[in-house]
């Protein structure tokens, strides 16, 4: 019994240990959620890729590896608008806006 117990806990926290951060937050539109199926995509500063797509509630959540400076590119209606952004250890939220200027979309920080 107390072989499996601390094979767990020892399982439990490498889990834990493999990611450096969590990023997450929400998107929105027009004072709306993006809704689903929006593709994100993060490049890292070591030059690696993260991907996932929002819920139905412009929700998304990554799982980065590295820390540091990041580029998000938010690929909405035939266009990628882009922002930086930085990744820590510990989970942090980021809610963005879409924005519509003289036919291109821009993200901005809620």
């Amino acid at each position: 019994m107390r072989i499996t117990t601390s094979t767990l806990l020892l399982l439990l926290f490498a889990c834990s240990c493999a990611f450096a951060g969590e990023l997450f937050g929400t998107i929105e539109f027009g004072d709306k959620p993006v809704g689903d199926g929006v593709k994100l995509e993060l490049l890292s500063a070591n030059k690696e890729s993260y991907t996932c797509v929002t819920n139905k509630f412009g929700a998304y959540r990554l799982f980065v590896k590295e820390n540091g400076k990041c580029t998000l590119t938010i690929h909405f209606k035939d266009q990628s608008p882009s922002v930086e952004l930085f990744s820590y250890d510990k989970s942090t939220r980021y809610d963005w806006v879409l924005e519509f200027k003289d036919g291109k979309y821009s993200v901005r920080r809620k």
